[in-house]
């Protein structure tokens, strides 16, 4: 027994086992394996990158110093651009909410509204705002409707997503308490579920609406208003000071969103 004892005290320690350190050495080969076939695959033009800082410094010169001729056109764009944003962040409201409802565990009425309140969630959330973009210039034309719908065809899948996240972590014992008493399932929607999710419901909104505002920026690179319709034309007419003129708002219009969303999250917790 003593022997064992020794000889147990005397064995040198390692953070990881011997199968521990293989596993990692197979997932750093594999990674690098992936990282290395990557870049080989997607055929890089070395020259051009080599190339990029004096590039980098050309462009540059050509949009200093910025023009501000134009700043009463941008700032007509920058309030389409919000307006794309809550727009199409207040109707999405509309449709993440029941969607969420159904797609909550423990609020769906059956497993099949459970798998299509999910299935539309992951559908919104699998497909780029500028590809709905895209789809909705193709179906309405180019203009701000398009950017609305496809800022919330995005939305819906962020926005339902967290709130069936947050319906599911609700306390039950409220909602059992007043089913118990006998209570219709609109009173226990009304006064057991949406009294508890109320904060999260305000900040996913307001983040959300943060987000809508970055992306609405760049909607008007394909037809579909905001921002981005007045930066496509200047980059094709080579206007480069204007373009320097509009990135700088774009800039100044995403802080003030991110100040103001802030603020209104503190609020709302």
């Amino acid at each position: 027994m003593v022997e064992q004892t020794a000889e147990f005290t005397t064995r040198p320690w390692t953070r990881y086992s011997r199968k521990e350190r293989w596993i990692r050495f197979a997932i750093y080969f594999i990674t690098l394996f992936a990282v290395v076939w990557a870049i080989r695959d997607i055929d890089i033009f070395w020259p051009w990158v080599w190339d990029a800082p004096t590039q980098i410094q050309n462009l540059g010169g050509r949009m200093w110093p910025p023009e501000f001729e134009a700043w009463s056109a941008i700032l007509n764009a920058m309030l389409e651009t919000v307006h794309i944003a809550t727009l199409s962040t207040l109707l999405t409201i509309f449709i993440a909410l029941p969607v969420s409802y159904i797609a909550a565990q423990n609020t769906t009425p059956n497993r099949l509204t459970l798998w299509i309140g999910r299935f539309i969630l992951v559908s919104s959330r699998s497909v780029n705002t500028i590809i709905w973009a895209l789809l909705f210039v193709a179906i309405f034309g180019p203009g701000v409707l398009a950017g609305i719908l496809a800022v919330m065809f995005r939305s819906v899948g962020f926005i339902g997503k967290l709130m069936g996240e947050a319906i599911e972590e609700i306390d039950r014992r409220p909602v059992e308490a007043m089913e118990a008493t006998g209570a219709s399932r609109m009173k226990v929607v009304l006064f057991g579920i949406v009294p508890q999710v109320m904060p999260a419901f305000f900040a996913i909104v307001i983040l959300r609406w943060d987000i809508n505002i970055r992306e609405s920026t760049v909607l008007g690179l394909v037809g579909a208003g905001g921002i981005g319709v007045l930066l496509q034309g200047s980059i094709d007419t080579f206007a480069w000071q204007t373009v320097a003129t509009i990135l700088l708002a774009i800039i100044v219009l995403v802080l003030v969103g991110e100040a103001l969303t802030s603020l209104l999250r503190k609020k709302a917790l």
